[in-house]
């Protein structure tokens, strides 16, 4: 599995963090985030990044995740893509219903409130669970894709 990561300066070093964690497990891990801290950098341009880079990746499985101070700015700008499904990850039950029910595609973390163990623990039942696959699931998946879109 591909993974691509992005955070702004209040997740920079959660990020770094993350991403070692991920490659020593055997993930390939593709930083789309600043290679130093910016502590005036703006959080959408690294949600933009991380989006465009799983929507021209032609691999089938594909993951993002994305950090902020808050976890909701990176949230609101990735679920202003089609075909982005991008939820707050802040405890490991709702990382599990998001994958199982929603089939999401990135995982926002808030770097305020989270340790880097609590962090793993949400990562980690986020990756490990897959999407259900149920008739209802997909036809809701497919309502959240036509919203917004012009006729």
């Amino acid at each position: 599995m591909k993974i691509f990561i992005g955070a702004d300066h209040n997740g920079f070093e959660l990020k770094a963090q993350i991403a070692e964690y991920l490659r020593r497990g055997g993930y390939e891990v593709v930083d789309e985030g600043d290679k130093e801290k910016h502590p005036d950098d703006d959080f959408p341009q690294f949600a933009a990044k991380v989006v465009h880079a799983m929507e021209a990746d032609p691999s089938f499985d594909v993951k993002g995740i994305l950090i902020c101070g808050s976890g909701q700015g990176m949230c609101i700008a990735a679920n202003r893509h089609r075909g982005i499904r991008a939820i707050l990850g802040y405890d490991q039950e709702t990382a599990r219903s998001s994958r199982n029910d929603d089939d999401s595609n990135i995982l926002c973390l808030p770097a305020r409130t989270l340790t880097f163990e609590e962090a793993i623990g949400i990562l980690h039942v986020w990756l490990i669970t897959p999407f259900a696959d149920a008739t209802r699931f997909k036809r809701r998946i497919a309502q959240i894709d036509e919203l917004g879109v012009k006729p």
